[in-house]
């Protein structure tokens, strides 16, 4: 019998350690991979090929595939390191598992050097009463359950997550007021809100809500969809097409959870955190109570709190890395108590919401044509189509003989007279087959094809056209 119980607490153990405590560390369906993955390197690469599948990723170099396995394999190490610890949270494989940390920070968080400056003299300073201050909040509650959250959207690598974390309160409010849940344009205000926010270069969501306000409103995500680079403002879309209205918005008490507490309890509410720690990169579940200090750096949505089986208490907070990050694209957050002041990752110092009273506008007509320009002229004899470069692809001296098209303004054209890149990555590099922001960057966009030129014969008399080889 002796030997019998010592078998049965020997099993547990073991289960135990090859699980994780209560199952949800080790839950390879959870967090994407298996301990064992970790017993070598072929193990490894076999995990790794399944994540680039399942992540349909790819790479152009041999070269590439091997720096980024590397990368991925210290991030699994370091994944596992954690989740051994077995904390009220853990880490998992996710679409950042083959970025460096440092590469992480620089693509999904960004730097908004005078915003940050910014942030304090930002900040409404006369308060007329915090408006929910005589609410009594609820023991929990989940604005998802109710309605009031859209899915759950991806910034990408544009640094535009203070335009999703105001959309997000945005369309929270007007659901509540009107009843209607309806997907509002973060690009509108990359586009268009460049005043004092800076795009994929980073802003403050209380500047958001004030352009909302004096533009009239924002346009629908269908109307103006996302494209996460900076763009040209639409302006004929952007006076035509405001389907939510806000009447003003207002700060939460700084460094006051009581307040973001009884907030949250009435709607979502835009907040600021700090979240280049690495374990918010690998974050997959569970209440996260991992180190983060107050240098805020990405925008994000309070949408409801409440309190695990064990008693933890913590904040539904929904992010914009997509689905795949976190729980399905949200992270629950420690909730400290009123005790504490600048709570977790300095998500008390300064959140917002917006205020909305009244109905939205009557739907605007279709907005009109945006006007025709003429197409690009490359010479007397040939042009490229609308928003296009013309880029030479037969050069005789200094007279170009035949003309390609780049399929984008401000184009780069590339030597080898067959491809270009765009403004916004301008080097190219022939044997990767990429186009590269500076010669020293790992990360770019592929090479683009160009069409070719329309050849108008000036002496022809004829409207017949023909191409020529680009």
């Amino acid at each position: 019998m002796a030997v019998k119980l010592c078998f049965l607490v020997l099993l547990a153990v073991l289960v135990r350690v090859c699980v994780g405590g209560e199952g949800r560390h080790y839950d390879s369906t959870i967090i994407g991979y298996s301990p064992d993955d970790l017993s070598s390197d072929e193990r490894l690469l076999d995990l790794f090929h399944s994540w680039l599948q399942k992540n349909s990723r790819s790479y152009h170099s041999v070269s590439e595939k091997n720096q980024r396995f590397m990368i991925f394999k210290e991030n699994l190490r370091y994944i596992h390191s954690q989740n051994v610890q077995e904390k009220s949270y853990w880490l998992g494989l996710n679409n950042f598992s083959d970025l460096s940390h440092e590469e992480f920070q620089v693509r999904y968080l960004g730097t908004r050097p005078r915003l940050v400056g910014d942030r304090k003299l930002r900040r409404k300073t006369i308060q007329e009463g915090f408006v929910y201050a005589d609410v009594e909040a609820p023991a929990s509650i989940d604005w998802r359950e109710k309605g009031a959250v859209a899915e759950v959207k991806d910034q990408g690598s544009c640094g535009s997550c203070w335009a999703f974390s105001a959309i997000g309160a945005v369309e929270g409010v007007n659901k509540i007021v009107t009843g209607s849940l309806i997907s509002l344009s973060e690009q509108e205000l990359v586009d268009c809100d460049t005043k004092e926010n800076e795009g994929c270069n980073g802003g403050l969501m209380e500047y958001a809500f004030e352009f909302i306000i004096s533009n009239g409103g924002i346009d629908s995500e269908a109307d103006y969809p996302y494209k996460g680079t900076d763009g040209r403002c639409d302006e004929n879309r952007r006076q035509n097409s405001k389907v939510v209205v806000i009447d003003d918005y207002e700060d939460v008490p700084e460094n006051d959870e009581a307040s973001l507490l009884k907030a949250v309890s009435k709607q979502p509410v835009s907040i600021a955190i700090e979240a280049s720690g690495r374990d918010f990169q690998h974050y997959m579940g569970g209440v996260f109570t991992g180190q983060c200090g107050t240098d805020l750096d990405h925008g994000v949505l309070a949408v409801g709190y409440g309190t695990d089986s064990d008693g933890l208490n913590y904040w539904i907070v929904k992010n914009s890395w997509g689905s795949s990050w976190g729980e399905k694209g949200y992270i629950r957050m420690q909730r400290y108590g009123p005790s504490n002041t600048y709570g977790i990752c300095g998500m008390n110092i300064e959140p917002s919401f917006p205020i909305k009273t009244g109905p939205n506008p009557p739907p605007a007509p279709p907005a009109p044509p945006s006007p025709v320009k003429p197409p690009t002229v490359c010479d007397n004899t040939f042009t490229c189509p609308l928003s296009s470069t013309c880029c030479c692809a037969f050069q005789l001296g200094t007279r170009c003989l035949a003309w390609g098209c780049c399929p984008l303004e401000s184009a780069t054209c590339c030597e080898d007279h067959y491809h270009c890149c765009p403004a916004d990555y301008p080097i190219c590099n022939l044997r990767a087959g990429m186009c590269l922001k500076s010669k020293n960057d790992i990360f770019g966009v592929a090479l683009l094809d160009r069409t070719l030129a329309d050849i108008h014969w000036p002496h022809s008399g004829s409207n017949q056209k023909s191409r020529a080889s680009s």
